[in-house]
This record gives C-alpha cells, structure tokens and sequence, in this order.
C-alpha cells in the first residue's frame, strides 16, 4: 500500500492501522536527525511511503475509500488496477530476516549490480532461514558473507549468514 502522508505527520499509516487491529509492517531504519538544534537518532520508514497490510481487500476497502491519503499499489501492465500481493511465505521470510537484524540493510533492485549478486545457495542450519534459497550478494570491503531476502521486486534486505550456517550452492 501507499502512505501518502507528509514525512513529518504525527501518525502515519502504519501506527493508525496497527491501532485499527490490523496486522502492518514497514521497513523502518534509524536515521539521525537534528530538531531545535539536537541531534538525535530516529527511527522511520525506509521507503517513506510503503507498507504492506497482511488482511483481506474486503475488510481494507472501506478504510481505502474513506481515507484519502491510503491508496493500494497497482501491479503494471494486465490484469489492470490489480492490487500487488505479496506471497506469504515470501513476506514471512522477510520480516524474520529483518527482525533478525538490528540494523537492516535495504537495497532497491536498481543498486544491486550484475558484479554483487553472485551464485544460488540453499541455507542449512537449526535457525529461521534453514532450506531458504537465495542469492549471496558481495559488498566491497566486506568480508562477511550475506544472502538477499526480496519482496517481488521492491525491496531487498541483505542478510548476514553466520558462520555456524552450512550454505550449500546450488
């Protein structure tokens, strides 16, 4: 979904849905920010006005019509003004990756090159990713290895693979 709300509103989409019961997740990261003078660390969305709502389109609809600053996300091309829906398991994994994480790293699929995203690999361990598939993504200067958790082309989340994890390529 859509938040068309100004950045500095006092509550945004995702705190009024989550008061409304519904079940919300935007990915958040911690910026710093000065005000009057002070410097202090913040959290706020990454992607100022993106969120995703885990209900069904019957019991969202109203809140939609009557809410002029929430819209949805429309898929391009065919079947036209068709919502874009995130598979379950797809959106499950990625909330675990960043809830895994204190400080999420976010790319778009325009930052990721050719040259970072290297070969397909199955995770194997005793944690939340173990039989999850994905691609090891390489960072300059970084010694660590990560895979790439990815929401249908929004948004991916680079995850650090510890080292007690067995990655088996594919």
């Amino acid at each position: 979904m859509r938040d068309l709300k100004r950045p500095n509103a006092s509550r945004p989409a995702y705190i009024e849905l989550e008061s409304l019961g519904f079940e919300v997740f935007t990915p958040l990261t911690e910026v710093i920010e000065t005000r009057a003078g002070r410097r202090s660390r913040v959290t706020v969305p990454y992607i100022r006005d993106l969120l995703f709502v885990h209900t069904s389109r019957e019991r969202l609809d109203p809140l939609v019509a009557k809410t002029p600053t929430l819209q949805y996300r429309y898929a391009k091309g065919l079947p036209y003004r068709q919502p874009i829906t995130v598979p379950e398991r797809e959106m499950q994994m990625f909330v675990t990756a960043v809830a895994t994480l204190k400080t999420p790293m976010y790319v778009t699929p325009g930052e990721l090159t050719d040259k970072m995203v290297g070969a397909k690999v199955r995770i194997i361990s005793e944690g939340p990713f173990d039989g999850y598939e994905s691609r090891l993504v390489s960072i300059k200067g970084s010694r660590k290895k990560r895979i790439m958790v990815s929401l249908q082309g929004f948004l991916s989340a680079l995850v650090e693979v510890s080292p007690t994890d067995y990655v088996e390529l594919l």
